[in-house]
């Protein structure tokens, strides 16, 4: 395999943790982003000379912007970027502040929109490189209780699909990670909870988050395959636009697509009811 330069936004734990320790095992060199000191330290300790630590907020566009470039001139140009970063907002929409939400998608979208943004100006100049994301099986289905978090993955979803259209052209590869549940804090401390204030939604949603709290550290997603996974596809010639990680991911996206279709069909007749006579087809 061709040894590749990698940046890996959010390499502390979790999945962009695994990422990190697959691409670096492979023999790649990989510049992981991470909020602290002690966090830098310890991801440049994973692989010396080949695992560069950056202190990086992805909400702060002046810095990503930054970050980056110094890191095509200092490391040398990226192959692969991979913009992780994110957290889960647990809550049903009624009781989650609006803060909360912008907050949400300030992280999940804008900054990862930022990582992409910042990185695809040099992969642009050299007519290749590879572009990912993680977004979530809940950017193809939605759950109860995930309403803001389901809805910047979804935002992704979008974004990544465009991007992959506009870019092809240069020969930039665009992939939206979509991990199941995998073993990591993610369900856990990592996780932001609302406050539950609103008794209506107790039958519903308390055994959603109750589940949620029992099963984390018992999932069934094991990181380092998802890191082996991500590897795999940054080395092949085409790889895909999406790619979903994990058997409980495949189940629920495959039955939530369906239902879609389902909807699409029992209404079509209806939908076609709202042309004019004569009109420009897209």
């Amino acid at each position: 395999m061709q040894q590749q330069k990698w940046l890996i936004t959010g390499v502390s734990t979790g999945l962009g943790r695994a990422f990190a320790q697959a691409a670096l095992t492979a023999g790649h060199t990989v510049v992981g982003t991470v909020r602290s000191e002690e966090d830098l330290r310890a991801f440049q300790e994973l692989t010396p000379g080949y695992a560069h630590g950056r202190i990086l907020d992805v909400t702060d566009d002046a810095a990503v912007s930054s970050v980056i470039t110094e890191v095509e001139q200092s490391v040398g140009p990226l192959d692969v970027v991979v913009a992780n970063a994110g957290y889960g907002l647990e809550g049903t929409f009624e009781e989650t502040p609006l803060a909360d939400v912008r907050r949400q998608f300030e992280v999940n979208v804008f900054g990862t929109a930022a990582t992409l943004q910042a990185a695809l100006p040099h992969m642009r100049r050299r007519r290749r490189g590879h572009l990912m994301a993680v977004t979530s099986m809940g950017g193809l289905m939605a759950v109860p209780g995930m309403s803001a978090y389901c809805g910047s993955k979804f935002a992704l979803e979008g974004i990544l699909e465009a991007l992959g259209k506009e870019v092809a052209q240069f020969g930039i590869h665009v992939t939206a990670i979509e991990p199941g549940s995998f073993r990591t804090d993610w369900a856990g401390r990592s996780m932001t909870r609302t406050a539950r204030t609103i008794d209506d939604y107790d039958e519903l949603f308390t055994p959603i988050r109750e589940a949620r709290q029992k099963a984390s550290g018992n999932q069934l997603g094991n990181p380092a395959k998802a890191g082996d996974a991500v590897v795999h596809i940054a080395s092949v010639d085409q790889p895909p636009a999406h790619l979903v990680l994990g058997s409980d991911a495949l189940r629920l996206v495959t039955a939530a697509r369906t239902a879609v279709d389902e909807d699409i069909r029992a209404w079509e007749t209806l939908s076609r009811t709202t042309d004019f006579a004569e009109g420009a087809q897209l």
